[in-house]
Parts: C-alpha cells; sequence; structure tokens
C-alpha cells in the first residue's frame, strides 16, 4: 500500500471517527429527551425515592416499565460508550496501519476504559 492510499484511508477512518461522535452524541441526547418528555407526562420518575437507577439490571427492567429515570439513565449510558466506541475504531485504524505503538496504547486506554466502567457499575 503506497503512501497516498494509507493517507486516504487515514482520512475516510477519521470521518467514520467523526460521524460515530456526532451519531452517539445525537441518540443519547435524543434517549434524554425521550425520558425528560415520559417525565413530564408521568408526574414522577417511577421510583418512590426520585433516585436514579445505577444498576443496568435496575435501568433495562425501568425502561420495560416505561420509567423516566430509567429512559434518561439510558441516554447517560450511550453517552459514556460513545467515546469508548471510538477507542475501538481507533485501535482497528492503528492496526491496519500497522502502526504497534499507537496500537498497544490506545489498546492499554481501552482497558483502562472498560476496568473504569465495571468498577462504577459494581462499586
Amino acid at each position: 500500500m503506497d503512501n497516498k492510499q494509507k493517507q486516504n484511508e487515514m482520512q475516510k477512518v477519521e470521518v467514520i471517527i467523526g460521524q460515530i461522535l456526532r451519531i452517539g452524541v445525537a441518540i443519547s441526547v435524543g434517549v434524554i429527551l425521550i425520558g425528560i418528555v415520559v417525565y413530564l407526562f408521568s408526574g414522577n420518575s417511577g421510583y418512590a425515592d426520585n433516585a436514579f437507577p445505577t444498576r443496568l439490571t435496575t435501568i433495562f427492567s425501568g425502561i420495560g416499565s416505561g420509567k423516566s429515570y430509567a429512559i434518561m439513565m439510558l441516554g447517560l449510558l450511550l453517552l459514556i460508550f460513545t467515546p469508548v466506541l471510538r477507542v475501538i475504531v481507533s485501535i482497528y485504524a492503528f492496526a491496519k496501519e500497522k502502526d504497534t505503538m499507537y496500537t498497544v496504547i490506545t489498546t492499554i486506554v481501552l482497558i483502562i476504559l472498560v476496568i473504569a466502567i465495571l468498577i462504577g457499575f459494581y462499586k
């Protein structure tokens, strides 16, 4: 692969990463807005103490029940996972470019993100 082809491919990857970030933010904002609308029409969060659900099982069961706070939390989770998806795509791009150092560094960043997310969920 010559330098020009490599440059064109990296530009495509950069466009894809930009689209992932824009679409991820737009979807998460849309889900949060749906949760706000549900809250406004129902007049309550769906939870007795008006606390936001913090466990994945509680969030997904709350969404199934139409609880507004659970829907808003799903939007926040999508917002959190958007940059994680960007890191995953970056790993692919660096690996395809055969840039070992950046592939390793970005993989370490992904591992740290996953560990931090897991600690946050199970704390």
